[in-house]
Parts: structure tokens; C-alpha cells; sequence
């Protein structure tokens, strides 16, 4: 089996490749493609590619590879920030992708695509069911919204074999910050268990639905193999997670490493990314995924725990 990766240098991308090279998924060919060149990995072929030029989806798919993981995309601070940028990045060279391989005769590949919880907008019910309606508030789920209503469409015709996960807001993210709205979502955590200090942007009553690095990893997987007959004319899945409150996450950092890492949180209000994440889903039921063997932690201790093991600096802890 070929496996191609879009957005490979990410973070995900980079836990997926990390997955598949240790076993997670049978190849014999590994792609891996960004904006940038991926890190070398043994036994792939890494490649820089921009999306967004013409052409750049046929060369990617010219050698017709059985599974596509598309998780490239610009991320919601950036998308808002840039109108044009987003609708390129995030919606335009998906369906540039998507008319690449129907274009191509006797192809029909599974294509895994990574969708947000931004495609729901407020105001919500306290847990969004499955078929809740899609109502964006921001330029990146709007995006989000549309490419998952293209892989629909062309799964309907038979010209892919696509499901869209609707992630939840990944944590604790490893690394620097990037110009996601929920980036503080991660480094409020990340930095006190490193002992730096971070800063809060919103209020700490303001709930949110979560996964660790870990479980996104784990429903890209699933993904590559489940029967998709299962999924009915909608291929888009909420994808289960952990509800919480930025005050029972802190409360969670307090257990796990104490007040001394609580103290270097510092409240600083931000009412750009407040607007922006205000309207965000609370929690998902989650059902159909659940139901389909997907998983996700169940307390916010554990998806500490997770980043001391597999991402802090230094090693596990």
C-alpha cells in the first residue's frame, strides 16, 4: 500500500508518520509532503509542495496512492487573520486535491481528512449531537464546512473513499506556540510543566472538548480502515474527546505537578481570541464515532500524563 501524507511537518502529521513507521499500518510506499520538507524518515520520500499551485495536487497523486491522509491546512488565528489565504489554503486546494484524482480513471483511494469542531456554531445545546447543523462563526470553519461537503459529494459519486474527522482541540500540543486561536489551550499547561511562565487569554470558566496527541493519532488510524459503508450519505465524524473547564485543567496541572506550576499562569485578557474561541463547542455526543471504535481520554490528568510521557522535553517524567 502507498501512503501519502499532506501536511507531514505538522505536528500530527509528524506523531501520524511516527505511528505508521512503527508498525500502526501496513506499506510499501510512504509519502510525506508539506510546505516544507518533512524531517527524513527511514523508508519514506519526503517532499516540499505548495497546494495552493496549479498542478501541485496532480503531481502529488500522479503515482495513485490507496490512502491520503489530508491534514494540510493553515490554522484558525491565520484563517481569520487572512481571508484570502484561508479560502487557498484551506478550501481551494482541497477541492484542487479532490478534482486530481477524479480526474483520474480506475481511482478511488481512501482519503482521510482532518476537520475541526469549528464547523458548529453557537448557540449550541449543552452537548452538540451528531447531526447537529452546520452553523460556522469564523473563515476557518467555514472553510472546514465546505471541504467536508466536497469529500461527501465526491465519496457519493464514487470518485474517493473520504471521511472527515472533526477533531477536537488537540492538548497538550508539543512545542512552540503557532497562530492557533487555541494555541493557549496547550502552552498554559505546556510551559508551567516546563517551568516557564504562560499566559491566559480568557476567562477560566470558558469550557472546551478535548484530545490528547495521542488519541488524534489513534482516530487517524482507525480512519485508514474503517468499513466507510458504515458512515451513511454524511462522511463527517465529531470525534469523542473530554469536556472541561480551563479551571478543572489547571486544577488537573495542580494535581499532577503542583502549585509551583499553577503560580506561573497569569491572566492576561484577549478579546481577539476570545471572540474567536467564545463560540467553540462545550462538549459532543459523539456517538456514531464511539460507536465505530474510536476513543479519547476520560479525564484531563491523563492527557497531562500523556505529554509527560511521550513530548516533554527531555523525555518522560
Amino acid at each position: 500500500m502507498h501512503i501519502l501524507i499532506l501536511g507531514a511537518a505538522g505536528m500530527l502529521g509528524r506523531k501520524l508518520t511516527q505511528a505508521i513507521t512503527g508498525g500502526a499500518l501496513a506499506f510499501d510506499r510512504l509519502t510525506l509532503a508539506d510546505i516544507v520538507v518533512p524531517g527524513s524518515v527511514a523508508g519514506a520520500v519526503s517532499v516540499a509542495v505548495n497546494l495552493t499551485e496549479a498542478e501541485a495536487a496532480e503531481q502529488l497523486v500522479k503515482d495513485r496512492p490507496d490512502l491520503i491522509f489530508h491534514l494540510a491546512a493553515i490554522v484558525s488565528g491565520e484563517a481569520e487573520a487572512d481571508l484570502a489565504k484561508g479560502y487557498a489554503t484551506n478550501l481551494d486546494a482541497s477541492r484542487a486535491l479532490f478534482d486530481a484524482i477524479a480526474a483520474m480513471p480506475d481511482y478511488c483511494p481512501r482519503v482521510v481528512f482532518a476537520s475541526s469542531l469549528a464547523v458548529f456554531g453557537a448557540p449550541f445545546p449543552k452537548v452538540i449531537p451528531d447531526d447537529f447543523h452546520l452553523t460556522p462563526r469564523t473563515s476557518y470553519g467555514t472553510q472546514k464546512a465546505m471541504t467536508e461537503l466536497l469529500l461527501s459529494d465526491y465519496s457519493r459519486r464514487g470518485l474517493l473513499d473520504g471521511i472527515a474527522l472533526r477533531l477536537p482541540t488537540i492538548c497538550i500540543r508539543p512545542g512552540a506556540p503557532n497562530r492557533a486561536a487555541s494555541g493557549f489551550y496547550s502552552s498554559i499547561l505546556r510551559e508551567p510543566l516546563n517551568g516557564l511562565p504562560a499566559t491566559l487569554p480568557v476567562r477560566d470558566s470558558l469550557r472546551h472538548w478535548f484530545a490528547s496527541p495521542r488519541a488524534a493519532t489513534g482516530f487517524f488510524l482507525r480512519a485508514a480502515t474503517l468499513d466507510t459503508g458504515l458512515l451513511g450519505p454524511s462522511r463527517a465524524l465529531s470525534m469523542p474527546g473530554l469536556s472541561a473547564s480551563i479551571a478543572e485543567m489547571i486544577e488537573a496541572l495542580r494535581r499532577v505537578a503542583g502549585q509551583q506550576a499553577v503560580d506561573l499562569i497569569h491572566y492576561a485578557p484577549d478579546p481577539v481570541i476570545q471572540a474567536i474561541v467564545e463560540p467553540w463547542a462545550e462538549a459532543c455526543e459523539a456517538g456514531q464515532a464511539r460507536a465505530l471504535g474510536f476513543t479519547a481520554e476520560q479525564g484531563f490528568d491523563e492527557i497531562i500524563r500523556i505529554y509527560l510521557e511521550d513530548d516533554r522535553p527531555g523525555g518522560p517524567s
